[in-house]
């Protein structure tokens, strides 16, 4: 049992550990993506220029004038409140003057958002009562609702009470809302999860946002949406960390869109600063202020504006207790510096007397050295004399082996020789004593005997050079390419080749004296010699590379 618990523990720590290591590292990236946040807003207002252009074309219809004003809005409502604002106000003005139903209804649920960002809450709920639900269409109808349950909610939330008008307003729209929208869509399971939150079932309302999380874009606003809304949601549940790591997500997206009407930013940087994380909470406020300032979003300004002394004080307070330890460091270097000071003279002092005792021992190194150097020539001297002694007794040694090991053979082929000639005599003085002349004849005129003769001395030579030099064969063919290399028959010990090269390893280099050896003319020994030479890998010094051989 005790085990197990143990086990449950581990585990934990172990996902505790992961959660702060990756919610450390989407930090890591909002910082640096904060650094770049011009390059971002760079690539929108090019955007932004590219849709200016199309009113360069010629003979615009109020049609076209009220789509690139839409688009235009469309770009500027989260980047810069009051240009959004001013292309719906001329949108207005073209939807009025085509008396285009669909037009104005859309234009006025639209800006009145836009006049709800920029704090003109009154206004922003007059444009969207004055929108006749009985004449907008079906295609309108969810956006006349969705305009109601933002405004009524987000009216609540600034009275910060839930028990309020505004909040049973705003859940009365959203269903009318659910009611006219595909139930299979993501908007309706968002705005589930949205109930499911209000009731405190956070898990199933986070299973259903996670599944469009994870389906999301990368770096896209709708991914910035469901992060922010998965931050609330753990926010109900009191998970710090989760609440962190989806707010700096929201955060990110928001700067790699220019969307500046962030509500993100703020909130991560109260959780960072709950969290006693002063420093990037002040980064994060800052960079929520800016972009507030930016865009005109004069309600995010007012929300910025309620913390921003709170989070700057404690800032500053930092600050200032980051110089107080400064100081009490400086006066630290300080006295170390004194005492360094004193440290240096005394030790130059003692560098001075040392110096003395340097240049004397410098002096008496210097004859050390002439009579080091003197000694290194004479062992230089002996190790050149050891090395030719033990190399002309490695060469006497193998010429002795050589000597031995052919004295032996050559006593022992001589005793043979003698005895296979007596027998041949006698062979033949029987042939003449029984007058078999034809027979006598035919033996005389018969070359098998010296073949027989001279097949047994080459394999009596064979024997006896491989005892000498038992390595031979492989050695002569690491000189060649495999395609090259030389190999004997089944009743070879060396084939003609190796033969060669054997006679020339045990000193015999003369063409002449290895034909008359092998009964060889010797333009065959020399056609042999030239022809593996140039084979070889060693083409100026084969000969030499044979020598090495067992060497």
């Amino acid at each position: 049992m005790k085990n197990f618990f143990l086990l449950i523990s581990i585990c934990l720590f172990s996902v505790q550990t992961f959660a702060r290591t990756e919610t450390d590292s989407v930090l890591q990236n909002l910082f640096y993506t904060i650094k770049h946040k011009s390059a971002f807003d760079s690539k929108k207002e090019e955007k932004i220029l590219q849709i200016k252009k199309s009113f360069n074309i010629p003979d615009l219809s109020d049609n076209q004038q009220y789509n690139i004003n839409f688009e235009l809005q469309n770009e500027f409502q989260s980047y810069k409140i009051d240009s959004a604002i001013i292309y719906l106000k001329k949108n207005l003005s073209i939807a009025t003057r085509l008396n285009n139903l669909e037009y104005i209804y859309c234009t006025k649920l639209t800006l009145a958002y836009m006049y709800w960002q920029t704090g003109r809450f009154f206004e922003s709920l007059q444009l969207v009562k004055s929108v006749n639900r009985a004449q907008i269409s079906s295609e309108l109808l969810g956006d006349y609702f969705e305009a109601h349950k933002r405004i009524y909610r987000y009216y609540a939330d600034f009275q910060n009470d839930t028990s309020n008008d505004f909040f049973e307003k705003s859940g009365i729209y959203r269903d009318s809302l659910m009611s006219v929208i595909d139930c299979k869509s993501k908007k309706y399971e968002i705005l589930r999860a949205e109930i499911l939150t209000e009731q405190h079932q956070t898990q199933q309302a986070a299973q259903i946002v996670e599944k469009w999380f994870a389906q999301s874009l990368v770096d896209s606003h709708d991914r910035a949406v469901l992060a922010n809304i998965l931050a609330n949601i753990y926010w109900q549940e009191g998970n710090k960390e989760q609440q962190i790591k989806y707010f700096a997500i929201s955060a990110i997206c928001d700067i790699k869109n220019s969307v500046k009407e962030n509500a993100s930013m703020l909130s991560l940087s109260l959780l960072l600063y709950q969290s006693g994380d002063i420093n990037n909470a002040y980064h994060c406020l800052q960079s929520a202020m800016d972009d507030a300032a930016f865009c005109k979003a004069r309600f995010r300004t007012y929300e910025i504006t309620e913390f921003f002394p709170i989070i700057d004080n404690a800032y500053k307070q930092k600050i200032a207790n980051q110089q107080k330890k400064l100081k009490v460091y400086l006066l630290l270097v300080s006295v170390l510096s004194l005492f360094l000071t004193v440290t240096i003279i005394f030790v130059y002092r003692n560098l001075k007397r040392i110096g003395k005792i340097r240049k004397e021992l410098y002096r008496a190194n210097l004859k050390l050295q002439e009579l080091n150097n003197g000694l290194k020539l004479l062992n230089t001297q002996l190790n050149s004399a050891n090395s030719e002694l033990l190399l002309v007794n490695k060469k006497l040694s193998e010429t002795n082996l050589v000597k031995e090991t052919y004295l032996v053979k050559f006593i022992d082929l001589c005793s043979n020789y003698i005895e296979k000639l007596d027998g041949y005599r006698r062979s033949l003085n029987k042939f003449a004593k029984d007058g078999k002349t034809e027979k006598l004849f035919e033996q005389l005129k018969s070359s098998n005997f010296i073949q027989n003769e001279l097949k047994d001395f080459f394999t009596n030579f064979d024997e006896t050079f491989l005892r000498i030099f038992p390595t031979f064969i492989d050695d002569f063919n690491a000189l060649f390419s495999p395609a090259e290399r030389q190999t004997p028959k089944a009743d070879e010990i060396l084939n003609t080749e190796l033969r060669i090269f054997a006679l020339i390893r045990l000193g015999i280099n003369d063409s002449s004296r290895i034909a008359l050896f092998l009964r060889f003319s010797i333009t065959t020994v020399y056609t042999y010699r030239s022809k593996l030479k140039n084979k070889s890998f060693f083409k100026d010094s084969f000969e030499d590379e044979i020598m090495k051989i067992g060497g």
